[in-house]
């Protein structure tokens, strides 16, 4: 995304509430690309061309500005696993649903996720117990699924589905980290991860006696 700055004459005004987004996005950025550490509240005013006094509206805190975008990056992703685990379908069926899920936010909030994979560790103890939680509710939602597929018979009846679901979350998550959209789609990487968590778990028939 380019942003250009305007001159401080010509800048529109507009209300802090509507700028919030516009702020969290240029944070989001400036973290991915240099880091917690390697970042300053200055590089994100920059990036709007405003002036760095005038963030502090919308954080306290260069930690406060890491939790909105850590938060932003993990928005949605619980409800919507949530709601795949209670939909129809197999066990199969649903984990295609929630690798895809867990993947397509690379296509429009990249920044987001990389920053919520790579750097809420840097967060103070009291952010990242608030961030932490939702981490855990898609670990059990993930789990969940597997272990109806196992008690159902459609997975493998020896599946560890703990060992399963780290995983998965964990090749999922690497992803962020070396995805190139002009490199690869998105889509192609859900099609073959769905492939391959397939044949791992999924019940195998018992072969025909002769």
């Amino acid at each position: 995304m380019t942003v250009v700055t305007l001159p401080s004459s010509r800048r529109p005004r507009s209300s802090p509430r509507r700028r919030a987004p516009e702020i969290i996005e240029a944070a989001a950025r400036v973290f991915a690309e240099r880091g917690f550490h390697g970042a300053t509240t200055q590089d994100i005013a920059d990036v709007l061309g405003i002036r760095q006094a005038s963030l502090y509206y919308y954080f306290p805190s260069k930690e406060g500005a890491l939790e909105l975008v850590c938060l932003q990056g993990v928005a949605g992703f619980f409800e919507v696993a949530k709601a795949i685990a209670a939909g129809p379908g197999s066990a199969a069926d649903k984990l295609a649903r929630l690798i895809k899920s867990h993947l397509s936010p690379l296509t429009d909030r990249s920044d987001f996720v990389r920053v919520f994979l790579n750097e809420r560790q840097h967060l103070p103890a009291e952010s990242r117990r608030r961030i932490g939680k939702w981490s855990r509710g898609l670990e059990r939602v993930f789990e969940d699924v597997l272990k109806e597929g196992v008690r159902r018979g459609e997975l493998r009846s020896n599946l560890d589905t703990r060992l399963a679901v780290l995983g998965i979350l964990g090749m999922a998550n690497a992803v962020a980290n070396w995805y190139r959209a002009e490199e690869v789609a998105v889509e192609r990487i859900i099609a073959e991860f769905v492939r391959l968590l397939r044949d791992g778990v999924m019940k195998r028939p018992k072969p025909r006696r002769r």
